[in-house]
């Protein structure tokens, strides 16, 4: 059974994308562990940075736009590849990033809204991810533009957590323990198994963004840890209403379908 992927509002510059999978096993025989949840807090956005007044016409900024970790960690053990989708004014619009860190870097003059496809892993979730980001090159406040500064960058930035309920024995094999991941408690009695893959994400080249050069400009989101609090009591909940169905069916002697 394909998956669905629910965006819900939480506030202008936040979202929470939960992707729900009802089937315990999938055609390739590989298992689900029920009752787990895995969130993966990761961020979006670009970084402008003015190149001064003898900048030529059709180059005034230099810019990136990147899917990073929300603590700066490596995302490569959930997202397999990036696509950013530029305006068609730019020679090769549709840019590919496969491999961490998922930044990319351009140099340009007006702002548009990039569309950003991001890839996950097989044994993630078939679904890929739509977003969307309008890049900002010049400073505003709540009084209109300010002036444009050489040292001082224009960020843009959104915060995401990626709640993955039910993962596949190997996708939670493989992120369990991550820094850049988090996983609810498991099961009684489950067990962690090796995945069977020789190559893993830790002997892979270092991806994440701690050491990128415009990395002091990252945006920080103090509520991080709490939405990953959130999110584990919310597992919490779904495992006392499969207790409260289990008790329910044996009350009324009724054969267990769960």
């Amino acid at each position: 059974m394909e998956s669905d992927i629910e965006i819900l509002p939480e506030a202008p510059e936040k979202i929470r994308m939960v992707v729900a999978i009802d089937d315990q096993e999938d055609k390739d025989g590989r298992r689900r562990v029920k009752d787990v949840e895995v969130s993966v807090p990761i961020v979006y956005g670009s970084i402008a940075l003015y190149r001064g007044k003898n900048a030529k016409e059709n180059r005034t900024h230099n810019w990136i736009v990147y899917v990073r970790g929300a603590t700066n960690e490596d995302l490569g053990v959930v997202i397999k590849k990036v696509i950013f989708q530029l305006h068609p004014s730019f020679k090769n619009p549709t840019r590919v990033i496969d491999s961490p860190p998922f930044t990319l870097s351009e140099c340009g003059w007006g702002e548009f809204e990039i569309d950003i496809t991001v890839f996950l892993h097989t044994d993630v979730c078939e679904k890929k991810l739509e977003l969307s980001h309008m890049l900002k090159l010049n400073p505003e406040n709540e009084y209109g533009p300010t002036p444009k500064s050489t040292k001082i960058p224009v960020v843009t930035e959104f915060y995401n957590e990626i709640v993955f309920l039910d993962p596949f024995e190997s996708f939670l094999a493989r992120v369990y323990n991550h820094p850049a991941v988090h996983v609810s408690k498991l099961p009684d009695g489950f067990k962690i198994s090796p995945t069977g893959v020789a190559e893993t994400y830790r002997e892979m080249v270092k991806g994440d963004t701690k050491d990128h050069p415009l990395s002091q400009w990252f945006l920080k989101f103090s509520d991080a840890e709490e939405l990953l609090n959130i999110s584990a009591a919310r597992q919490k909940v779904r495992a006392d209403i499969t207790a409260l169905k289990k008790q329910l069916i044996k009350a009324d002697g009724q054969p267990e379908k769960l």
